[in-house]
């Protein structure tokens, strides 16, 4: 039986294949390690985004004095979808609670703002109108609260507005505008160029690892913006 084939390594050419060999291992090490940073990370800021979610929650479906069961089954249904139904019980537990709390929201937005980008917080305040128009309306004290809410993240007071119109039951066409961020006598290449802005503000991938269900929100958010963009176009006669 033939001695088996060793490899040939001319001068120098076994140490360069080593040290190949080591490049490689850590470039490999290195990947996993920062891919479980990376995991780490996003579990944190979920973990974040649901904490401040649950403290703003309860400040606006306490804000007229009436915590509404409708309210609670809305918060119930997205925390279902985010993670089952024990754990969804578990948090319902904590917002009720929470619902017997005084916060000071102006430090709670501060402290929110030094780790969610705008993002995230503008999807918390999509989130909060849908809290609010969970029984079918807004009322006074409720806007008041989200207003305050969305200053105090810094959300810009067109962005705003801009969510505001979407919960509207039968868009306008000033609704229309207004989801798009721009004045009814805007030129038409400023408002494909304001679609373009709307489109990669909101788009659904910058909220993605948060969860399939602040994702699905997102999308519909999207959705209405292309709506509206839609809508404005064939009022227009936009091409």
């Amino acid at each position: 039986m033939p001695p088996p084939l060793e490899p040939h390594f001319g001068p120098y050419e076994k140490e360069l294949f080593i040290l190949f060999l080591i490049i490689l291992g850590i470039s490999i090490l290195y990947r996993i390690i920062t891919a479980s940073k990376e995991e780490e990370q996003q579990k944190q800021e979920t973990a974040d985004f649901m904490k401040v979610l649950m403290i703003l929650s309860s400040a606006v479906i306490k804000a007229d004095r009436a915590v509404l069961s409708v309210e609670l089954d809305y918060v119930r249904n997205f925390f279902k979808h985010q993670f089952g139904e024990e754990k969804t019980e578990q948090y319902i537990a904590m917002l009720k609670e929470m619902a017997t709390e005084e916060y000071d929201l102006r430090i709670i937005c501060t402290q929110a703002r030094g780790y969610m980008n705008m993002a995230y917080r503008l999807q918390l305040l999509h989130y909060l109108f849908g809290v609010a128009y969970s029984d079918g309306e807004m009322n006074d004290a409720e806007y008041r609260q989200i207003y305050n809410i969305a200053y105090y993240l810094r959300i810009d007071t067109a962005d705003f507005y801009s969510i505001k119109a979407m919960y509207m039951r039968t868009p306008t066409k000033d609704s229309n505008y207004t989801i798009l961020e721009v004045q009814k006598d805007t030129t038409n290449d400023e408002i494909k160029r304001a679609y373009k802005r709307m489109a990669v503000k909101y788009h659904p991938d910058k909220v993605a690892h948060l969860g399939a269900d602040v994702q699905k929100a997102a999308n519909e958010k999207f959705q209405k913006i292309n709506a509206a963009y839609e809508a404005v176009k064939r009022e227009r006669g936009i091409t």
